[in-house]
């Protein structure tokens, strides 16, 4: 599990726009870096859509969220269309980044999978602050209310 004030671990992964992403291109700006179980079921939907909802305020913040999910870039692409999210959301098929950020574990009734967390990435690439079992619904305005208590 990747801890808060440590180095945030790199990764290499293509993205909804067809481009291959790594963390060394959000330094300078705080990364809301969040992984979530699966496009178009309920909770993802819920937090995806609140995302959403907020992000001129969270992007007003210095700050871009971006999605992660071992979901194909095809199912990715299904997802942005039909809910029209304006931010990125990457590919992890074999879940080897969603494991390296220890957001990889039981899931209770639904085994084991991704765990719903969320990692703030600060502007020098460290780990600023991790939520873990996540609850979807608001989840964007405490991230919000980080990043404003941070700017301070």
């Amino acid at each position: 599990m990747v801890e808060e004030n440590s180095v945030a671990p790199d990764f290499r992964l293509e993205g909804s726009d067809g481009k291959s992403h790594s963390l060394s291109e959000f330094k300078g700006k705080y990364l809301i870096l969040y992984f979530y179980p699966k496009d178009n079921t309920p909770g993802c939907t819920i937090e995806a859509n609140d995302f959403n909802n907020n992000l001129e305020k969270i992007e007003k913040l210095g700050a871009k969220v971006v999605g992660v999910s071992k979901d194909g870039l095809e199912s990715h692409g299904k997802f942005k269309d039909k809910y029209e999210l304006s931010f990125l959301l990457l590919s992890d098929p074999e879940s080897k980044v969603i494991k390296a950020y220890g957001a990889y574990g039981d899931r209770g009734i639904f085994g084991m999978g991704t765990l719903r967390n969320t990692y703030v990435i600060d502007k020098k690439g460290k780990v600023a602050k991790v939520y873990s079992k996540v609850n979807p619904r608001g989840h964007a305005k405490e991230i919000i209310e980080f990043l404003e208590s941070s700017a301070r």
